[in-house]
């Protein structure tokens, strides 16, 4: 079953290239997921409309996390921040590893 993979930063913009790289290590390790980057701003709506396994927040707007717990309370999405490092390095394997980890807590 695919997995759905949310990235959120401040304008949508400086993950795309991160979702990218985690798209290409999913496909090289063959896992079924479903990656994409949204705004803070556009991310409530498709927390409302979408099933979300996990939701990943960029180092810039880590002062949200809690904000974003509540809004996924009830559900079974998991709120984790990524590494700044990895982040910055756009390391799509670490990310992705560290995606599947967050979704495997329970």
């Amino acid at each position: 079953m695919t997995k759905n993979i949310m990235l959120v930063c401040s304008a949508g913009m400086s993950t795309s290239m991160l979702v990218t790289r985690m798209q290409h290590a999913a496909k090289r390790k063959k896992i079924d997921v479903n990656i994409f980057a949204r705004s803070v701003s556009d991310a409530g709506t498709v927390i409302e409309n979408e099933k979300l396994d996990a939701l990943l927040l960029g180092p810039q707007v880590r002062f949200m996390s809690q904000q974003f717990k509540e809004k996924v309370e009830g559900s079974n999405t998991r709120v984790a921040v990524i590494n700044m490092s990895d982040y910055g390095m756009i390391n799509g394997d670490r990310v992705l590893n560290f995606a599947m980890e967050t979704m495997a807590e329970v």
